[in-house]
């Protein structure tokens, strides 16, 4: 990433959503809350005001699946028990939490903003050369939409006093349609962001020597073998390299079905590349609420055993007060896991990294 001035003092980043601009702007969120003290247990309430986002449609944090959490629906009470839960573990009334969360998808989408506008006044110039041969045409402005300004005329035309210029209604339709494609970018954030920031967390909170490598191909890990020839490169999310141990990480905040059938056939592999004859872990790190997909993560085996070291996700208590007082059988079996240490905490893993015995 390179920070530019646009000629008017204003700085803007190129790829606001690239992973340059990613690690600028996580490692300054992180050093502008945790003034060198990072405890391991506080660690979950920076993953969630980083990455967590409000589910527009419900206006409720996001935890599960939009369209099985719309009201009316049992996913949305559950939602609101999470979203109450989020707010007072992070001590925020429900109405602001939206505030407070979400701040690297926001903090991306200024800088993209401020990227645009850049670009944009750019673009014009050349445009309105490019035009010039047909200003007498009468030819549609670049970005017209009569139908969206119609919409807007629609509901608040008693409420405008003064009508728009062609320039107003032409910026108004650019801001709307940038909003909603951000939603798209959502994705990838959510995606690489969580990779990005779980890698940051860990140097910050573990004292251990320990080398993190995000996105890493698997020969780049110590005692692996490179792929054959003609197969496609073995990524993998992070790997944590420690005297003694290399651990293997997969990061999903959410789990997709299809999703969930790779977990085996990528540990096969892994296990095919281990070269040293030596153990490593695979550790499965998430924010899924899915009883269903958790339970499958606790109980996986390959060879006779557990398939994951640990299955981790960001905040098991989360998961507790989400199912409520009266969970389902599903749900009541993922809180049997959690309460007999299969599935634990981001917490409580970074301890296990950093060599902290339970208290």
């Amino acid at each position: 990433m390179t920070s530019n001035e646009n000629g008017t003092g204003t700085a803007f980043v190129k790829a606001a959503f690239g992973a340059k601009n990613r690690t600028r702007l996580i490692d300054s969120y992180l050093d502008a809350v945790t003034d060198n003290e990072f405890p391991a247990h506080l660690a979950w309430s920076h993953v969630y005001r980083l990455l967590l986002w409000i589910d527009q449609t419900t206006g409720l944090a996001h935890c599960y699946e939009s369209d099985k959490s719309q009201p009316g629906k049992n996913w949305y009470a559950r939602t609101l028990a999470f979203h109450d839960w989020v707010a007072s573990a992070l001590d925020e009334s429900p109405g602001t939490l939206a505030d407070e969360i979400d701040w690297l998808f926001r903090r991306a989408t200024s800088d993209l903003a401020t990227e645009v506008m850049h670009k944009a006044a750019r673009v014009a110039a050349t445009a309105t050369t490019q035009r010039k041969p047909y200003q007498e045409r009468g030819f549609p402005r670049p970005g017209e939409d009569p139908e969206l300004v119609a919409i807007v005329r629609d509901v608040l035309g008693k409420h405008i006093s003064d009508e728009p210029t062609p320039e107003e209604w032409q910026l108004l339709v650019q801001r709307l349609r940038q909003y909603l494609a951000l939603e798209n970018k959502r994705k990838n954030l959510v995606g690489e962001g969580f990779e990005d920031v779980l890698s940051h967390v860990i140097r910050r909170v573990c004292s251990s020597k320990m080398e993190v490598l995000t996105r890493c191909l698997l020969q780049d890990i110590p005692g692996f073998n490179r792929g054959r020839r003609g197969e496609k490169p073995n990524k993998v999310d992070l790997a944590i390299i420690r005297p003694g141990m290399r651990t293997i990480v997969t990061a999903k905040w959410s789990v997709r079905a299809d999703r969930e059938k790779q977990f085996a056939t990528e540990f096969g592999e892994y296990v095919a590349g281990e070269s040293e004859g030596k153990p490593f872990e695979y550790v499965f790190v998430t924010n899924e609420f899915d009883p269903a997909r958790l339970m499958r993560a606790c109980e996986k085996l390959a060879s006779n055993a557990r398939m994951f070291s640990h299955v981790v996700h960001i905040n098991t208590d989360a998961i507790k007060a989400t199912y409520g007082p009266a969970p389902e059988e599903s749900m009541r079996r993922v809180i049997g896991y959690i309460d007999e240490g299969r599935l634990i905490s981001l917490g409580r893993w970074l301890e296990i990294l950093d060599g902290v015995r339970p208290g």
